[in-house]
């Protein structure tokens, strides 16, 4: 398992992260964080376990009233007929959900299709439960969405599940009904399971509707939907998310594996959690309506400053913008044998001081494009493009 592990990639966001902390006064919109402040509710619960002393070990798959209440944001919100607090598991953030499904579900030489480009933990802890990566290009022209038929000629007899993540990172990209219907329908003509990563739930823009898989009749019984407070609530540092599975063979397996990774998620963060979802929840559209102003401010400038470079169409959902790099666009000549994205990515970390993401870095369909995060506040934001703005004018 050790020389297993060799084999089994780093993703370039932490080779992007330590570059980063070499740059003086950078502008990190390479990380994939918000800049507000957790609710009050979150921090008053916060505060409230630690005085009453709810430091020790509590249940494995989590806190009672956590659970119930999880339990109840799935059946109300997004319509997924969870029958039971059973069904439901707090994990260590998203990331920790999907290794505990992964190992639950995968047999050695499973095939998981997945978006290309997506994020890449997504294909890491695919391998790391031995399982085999079958990347399925998203298509700008459709809003980074799949060709359904294309989907369908990646499934093989190997096939265990399709990997569905919407709202998308990192394109932004959106599934209709339509699609999450089509993927639906697949899935239970194959037999495959569905793994649905929905981070980005509340982060929609427009109007647009986030649909789950899990709440299309009888695909619960084969969807795993996974969750993290961490964008909902603008607490990525606590490290909390949730997981539901119907089956009780697997829900068995995924307890065994949550056990051996964690005992139990930290007894203070679950509180923290309690209060998010006891608490109001206006929080979730103030900052939707921020993110989309912040959306619109970094577009408008891309657009005026630097068109020459860069070009894509707003996202519908997450906090991202990927844009395409000009094929007029070429590296410096010792870069010139690197891939377009990271040459890029290096010239606006050490000339500009800017944070970014490679596209490569995400898969095969991602080179040629670039992530940046647009979640950061106002300031941060402006002083970015501003530096972008004098970078790109000084070529």
């Amino acid at each position: 398992m050790a020389g297993f592990i060799d084999s089994v990639p780093l993703s370039g966001i932490i080779r992007i992260r330590d570059m980063m902390y070499s740059v003086k006064d950078p502008f990190r919109l390479d990380q994939g964080d918000v800049s507000f402040d957790a609710p009050r509710t979150v921090k008053d619960a916060l505060r409230r376990a630690i005085d009453e002393n709810r430091t020790h070990y509590v249940q494995t798959t989590g806190v009672p009233r956590l659970l119930e209440l999880v339990a109840g944001k799935l059946q109300s919100k997004n319509g997924i007929p969870v029958e039971s607090a059973e069904e439901v598991m707090a994990t260590t953030g998203g990331i920790h959900a999907l290794f505990i499904l992964c190992h639950a579900l995968l047999e050695p030489g499973d095939e998981v299709i997945v978006p290309d480009p997506e994020w890449p933990p997504a294909m890491g802890n695919i391998k790391l439960a031995r399982g085999v990566v079958v990347p399925c290009p998203l298509r700008e022209r459709l809003g980074w969405r799949w060709d359904l038929d294309e989907l369908e000629s990646k499934i093989t007899s190997k096939t265990k599940a399709i990997y569905v993540n919407s709202p998308h990172n990192p394109t932004g990209g959106v599934l209709t009904r339509a699609d999450i219907e089509g993927i639906a329908a697949l899935a239970d003509k194959h037999g495959i399971w569905i793994i649905s990563d929905e981070a980005y739930e509340d982060v929609i823009y427009d109007g647009t509707q986030h649909v789950s898989p899990a709440s299309i009749p009888g695909l619960y019984e084969r969807t795993i939907p996974f969750y993290t407070m961490s964008k909902t609530y603008a607490i990525t540092g606590l490290r909390l998310g949730y997981v539901a599975v119907k089956d009780a063979v697997l829900r068995d397996r995924m307890k065994k594996v949550l056990f051996y990774t964690a005992s139990n998620i930290s007894s203070i963060v679950q509180y923290g959690g309690i209060g998010a979802l006891e608490g109001s929840q206006e929080c979730i559209e103030a900052f939707r309506t921020e993110l989309q102003a912040r959306r619109d401010l970094f577009y408008a400038s891309i657009l005026q400053h630097a068109a020459d470079v860069f070009s894509g169409e707003p996202p519908k959902g997450a906090f991202y913008a990927f844009l395409r790099i000009a094929d007029s666009w070429r590296p410096r000549s010792d870069r010139a044998a690197q891939s377009v994205s990271w040459s890029l990515a290096q010239e606006l970390i050490e000339r500009g001081r800017i944070g970014c993401v490679p596209g490569a870095d995400f898969g095969a369909n991602g080179e040629g494009y670039v992530r940046f995060c647009f979640a950061r506040d106002r300031r941060e934001l402006t002083g970015a493009l501003e530096s972008m703005k004098a970078l790109f004018a000084a070529v």
